[in-house]
């Protein structure tokens, strides 16, 4: 039987029995914050980095499946004749506050003015990190389509996108985009809100795009699901890119995050193909040095796995096969 979220009252509940909360408790998360001393962020600036503008604006071949990572969780993927944007996030801060909270290592690599018409923007969840309200503003204006879990439409429609361009969906819910394309919310491992009193009230989720030549899956956030991963894979892999995220992970809350080694098992357990790892590099979310994920994936991955680590806004053709370009060094 297909997983499905649980959901009791306002609140939407994981599957297995997740822990948000750090088990040592957040006196032990203050103290680790003080005296640890990893490079949680960049010690020199980074970048610039600048994305081909006016090469992505061009229109999309329908055998093409391209990939431009601009940072995070943000991707614009181009495959079939179609482009999409997931979870983006122009914002300097991943906070409420754009004066406090945690600040983009970079800026991002291409303007949200350039961001060329897009065919949907597919969002995995309402975090901060993943939810920008003011590029949302911005994308709306433009009549954008949107595609969502259940609950975020509420967010989009408040900051102005009309209800008609509004695609709200449940885990395995197809959404058919013509007679050969298709998007597929699939399950994820994670929880949501945007502050205190709205915790999980909205759904998370992954999603699998389904064109006439190539599958893309995007994970969005999850912990370690191996049943959903199994599930997914068997419904729609193997597939033609895997993205999944390898950032702001730790012991503390191991329940919600991946990390890069339990993303190579998910890798695996969706059938494998060419992984572009995100969530990392841009953000510091975590105890660890910022480089840590990209390394320990590089150690951990095998060679039989094809690992996708352009610079930020760096365009790639995924079958060129796979790509180290050591921005990060």
């Amino acid at each position: 039987m297909l997983l499905q979220p649980r959901r009791h009252g306002r609140k939407y509940y994981n599957v297995l029995p997740t822990s948000v909360s750090p088990p040592s408790g957040y006196g032990k998360l203050l103290s680790r914050y003080i005296f640890e001393k990893a490079e949680r962020e960049p010690s020199q600036p980074l970048g610039p980095f600048r994305a081909a503008a006016a090469a992505l604006a061009a229109p999309v071949p329908t055998a093409a499946l391209r990939v431009t990572w601009l940072g995070h969780s943000t991707v614009l993927l181009e495959i079939d004749g179609r482009r999409f944007l997931t979870d983006p996030v122009w914002a300097e801060r991943a906070s409420p506050s754009q004066l406090v909270g945690p600040k983009r290592f970079f800026a991002p690599p291409l303007a949200l003015a350039d961001v060329p018409p897009l065919d949907g923007i597919i969002l995995s969840h309402d975090h901060y990190d993943h939810l920008d309200a003011a590029a949302i503003r911005v994308l709306a204006q433009r009549g954008e389509r949107f595609f969502c879990a259940l609950g975020v439409g509420a967010h989009l429609r408040r900051w102005g996108v009309p209800a008609a361009n509004i695609t709200e969906a449940t885990w395995w819910d197809e959404i058919e985009l013509a007679p050969d394309f298709k998007l597929i919310a699939t399950p994820a491992r994670h929880f949501s809100g945007r502050g205190l009193l709205n915790r999980d009230s909205t759904l998370w989720a992954s999603w699998v795009l389904r064109g006439p030549q190539h599958k893309v899956f995007f994970g969005g956030d999850s912990g370690p699901f191996d049943d959903a991963f199994q599930q997914i894979g068997a419904a729609y892999g193997p597939f033609d890119l895997v993205m999944l995220e390898i950032g702001a992970s730790d012991p503390e809350w191991a329940d919600i995050h991946l990390g890069p080694d339990n993303a190579l098992a998910a890798h695996q357990l969706l059938g494998g193909g060419p992984l572009l790892p995100l969530h990392w590099g841009t953000f510091n979310l975590a105890f660890h040095a910022w480089r840590q994920p990209v390394q320990r994936l590089l150690e951990a991955a095998a060679p039989t796995v094809p690992l996708l680590l352009p610079a930020p806004g760096q365009r790639v053709e995924v079958a060129a096969g796979p790509m180290n370009s050591q921005w990060w060094q």
